[in-house]
């Protein structure tokens, strides 16, 4: 810039550099301090009066014309459009900041980098208590230097019904910069726009505009011109708003959590009670303001352990209550959020608390409603949108404690009438779509029926076990429940439909109750053959999912019992299936013979295919595990040939698993003849299987076997690899594998 448009410091420098003079030399020409020519120079200070800038012209020895465009923009600076340098409005509470590194940085970069050349508009946005307006605050503070020409921070109200309009805080910043009022009377309400944007174009500054409404109320704020950093934090995602930076925030990480609370109880109250810590942070669900208020309410009650708290906060009927310090309770953050939403929202909001899982997907917010599916999908993004549910893809959740708030308007607003028909009305579709997912799974089902009409695409065999798996706390919930009220024939029906595909989920680790609940049903049902039927069910939870050999023997001698009573050949053979089971498990080889040859002749009786296939696995398993090597190879590569022959006469699933197990086998017996190349090729084929077809239980299992040929073989660096593969399979997986794989990765990477 130059001439009338030159701004006082810049051009106060270019003539100092201009005479060859230091700070320190004019200061002693001109009798103005070193701090305060530095001031003027970077844009601290406001411009200097007449006076002063006479002396610093004496001093710089100016003739008429030098002296005359320094006098002006001296006047410049204190006129029209003037900002004062060193504008600060940070109000206190952020000393105590833990955590949000990542976004910590993210802001920082964007100050030093981009805000540098091009303004930058960052909207930080996430549920109430998140620390939404305190990662700000602290994010300003670190920066505000990079911005001379001011910081300021305006609170805009957006929770509150009293909330200043775009004009009002317009008005507001220009005034906070003051810009003279007879420049703002001048220019008129319909002027001040103009003026704004011309100050934000023209300084370095940083505003701060705190808990944002919506996008109306911000818009009009944000700089088109100019170097400067907008930061805008809001329950709202503000999606509507362009060319903008999104920071969104959630809970804090646990160790962060762990830190705020010890950073306000003190590190000695911290360090005696650990346990306790963990407990309140844990109840508080990582909240940062339920964080500060537990806190602080400990801080003030130095008599109190943390355990006291803790046991305070156990209750979920009285959490909300006790997370309240002074005039501080979380509850109110959530209020102000909750009236804001519209009708339909917050009936679904409330309702949302019926959901005995962690999350839930669009048809069965729908179910809770009563609306079309597409309606529901809107009411969910509404809630989405303004910070009150959280989303992870088409699955929505909601925080803890916004559960417990979400649970207290359930009940001061609804009957209890209204209540229990809308759980019913969930619980009773999320069970009627388990049976049709599950039977995509089981022998003449498959695809849903040509007339069903459901609200999930249920269309393959992996979107129902998407389903299902995705849903499985849900319709786990729902089953109880129907155990509870008596509906016997409802949980055999579930327990039927689910029986194949629980060989597709193996170690989710809820089998065993599902199939011991429906055993109960089907006694209570006075039916000998589902009694049978589930008794074996169960007998193969206990054995496979859990290791109880001796209880699924019972189990296994009562479902005998049972088919004999129905007089049922087909169910006497699954129980000397599962009895053979047990007894090659605990190492008894004899009785595990004879159980699978009277299981072999009984499937061969009814003609059941699928029996027969899991009958003729088992013989070679045991001839495997007795050492008989090339006789297991025999009957295992006779299974796949079986398997080839019998085509679709096999449902695809049940086929699937026999290949992987005939493979796997195969390798096994390699294994045993120290033919490693061959082993290792059989078992990678299993592993394959199993990853194509998401069976995570199975490939962890075989994964398992994979890595310790690869280390007999002398692979050790595949070997790493492949049990480093199933560590990374996550709570779907074996654990005793995984924990098996973790110790053998310890063995390679010691010294």
């Amino acid at each position: 810039m130059s001439g009338e448009q030159a701004a006082f410091g810049s051009l106060l420098r270019e003539l100092r550099l201009a005479a060859s003079q230091t700070i320190e030399g004019l200061a002693e020409a001109s009798g103005v301090s070193v701090r305060g020519i530095g001031d003027l120079e970077r844009g601290r200070r406001a411009a200097p009066q007449r006076r002063t800038v006479a002396a610093l012209a004496d001093g710089l020895g100016l003739d008429e014309a030098l002296r005359g465009r320094l006098l002006t923009a001296a006047r410049a600076g204190r006129g029209r459009g003037y900002s004062p340098a060193g504008v600060r409005a940070f109000p206190r509470g952020v000393d105590d900041f833990v955590g949000r590194r990542e976004e910590l940085a993210r802001l920082v970069e964007l100050a030093e980098h981009e805000a540098a050349v091009q303004p930058v508009v960052v909207a930080v946005s996430g549920p109430p208590g998140t620390g939404k307006t305190t990662l700000a605050l602290h994010a300003a503070r670190a920066v505000a230097d990079r911005f001379p020409d001011g910081q300021l921070v305006l609170d805009l109200r957006g929770t509150h019904e009293d909330a200043p309009g775009p004009a009002e805080l317009v008005l507001r910043v220009l005034k906070a910069f003051q810009v003279a009022d007879r420049d703002l009377a001048q220019a008129g309400p319909q002027g001040h726009p103009a003026l704004y944007r011309r100050l934000l174009a023209e300084r370095r500054c940083l505003l701060v505009l705190d808990d944002a409404r919506d996008e109306g109320q911000v818009r009009p704020l944000l700089p088109a011109a100019g170097a400067g950093l907008v930061v805008v934090t809001s329950r709202r995602m503000l999606t509507g708003l362009d060319s903008v930076h999104r920071l969104p925030l959630g809970e804090l990480e646990p160790g962060a959590a762990a830190e705020l609370l010890t950073s306000l109880v003190g590190v000695e109250r911290a360090a005696a009670e650990p346990a306790a810590l963990r407990e309140v942070v844990e109840r508080c669900g990582h909240l940062p303001l339920a964080l500060r208020v537990a806190g602080n309410w400990l801080a003030a009650r130095t008599g109190w352990s943390v355990g006291r708290l803790a046991e305070r906060l156990a209750g979920e009927e009285r959490r909300l209550d006790a997370l309240a310090a002074g005039d501080v309770r979380v509850s109110a953050a959530f209020d102000l959020s909750y009236r804001q939403l519209t009708p339909g929202a917050a009936r679904l909001f409330r309702r949302l608390a019926l959901v005995p899982g962690q999350d839930t997907a669009a048809p069965g917010a729908a179910r809770l409603t009563g609306q079309s599916l597409f309606d529901a999908e809107d009411t969910l993004e509404e809630l989405v949108e303004t910070g009150l549910l959280g989303a992870d893809g088409d699955r929505y959740r909601l925080h803890d404690l916004l559960r417990l708030y979400a649970r207290t308007r359930l009940e001061a607003e609804e009957s209890a009438q209204d209540v229990d028909r809308a759980r019913t009305a969930l619980f009773r579709w999320l069970l009627e779509t388990a049976v049709v997912a599950g039977r995509w799974f089981e022998p003449d089902h498959g695809a849903p029926p040509p007339g069903w009409q459901g609200t999930v695409d249920l269309s393959t065999a992996a979107r129902a076990r998407a389903w299902l798996q995705a849903e499985g706390a849900n319709w786990l919930a729902a089953l109880r429940a129907a155990d509870a009220a008596g509906e016997h024939a409802r949980v055999v029906e579930v327990a039927e439909a689910l029986h194949w595909f629980s060989d597709q989920w193996i170690f989710w680790g809820h089998w065993p109750e599902v199939f011991g609940t429906a055993v109960r049903c089907a006694q209570a049902l006075a039916d000998p053959l589902v009694e049978a039927t589930q008794l074996n069910y169960h007998a193969w939870a206990l054995l496979l999912c859990e290791g109880r050999h001796h209880d699924s023997l019972r189990r296994s001698a009562e479902a005998m019992a049972a088919a004999e009573r129905a007089g049922d050949a087909g169910q006497q053979a699954w129980a000397h299936m599962y009895r053979a089971w047990a007894f090659r498990e605990m190492g008894d080889f004899g009785p595990a013979a004879d159980h699978l040859h009277h299981a072999g002749r009984l499937f061969t009786t009814v003609g059941d295919l699928h029996g027969g296939l899991q009958a003729r696995q088992a013989r070679s398993v045991v001839l495997e595990r007795l050492g008989l090597a090339e006789e297991a190879l025999a009957l295992y590569e006779d299974t796949l040939v079986f398997l080839e022959r019998a085509g679709d006469r096999l449902e695809p699933h049940i086929a699937e698993i026999s290949r992987i197990g005939a493979h796997a086998g195969l390798g096994n017996c390699f294994g045993l003849l120290e033919r490693w190349p061959e082993a290792v090729e059989q078992l990678t084929t299993a592993v394959a299987i199993c990853r194509a077809s998401c069976n995570t239980g199975l490939e962890s299992r075989h994964l398992g076997l994979l890595g310790d040929a690869l280390l007999s073989a002398g692979r050790p660096a595949e070997a790493r690899a492949v049990f480093a593969r199933c560590l990374s399979l996550g709570v779907h997986a074996d654990p005793r594998i995984v924990a098996e794989a973790r110790d053998r990765l310890a063995r390679l990477d010691a010294p």
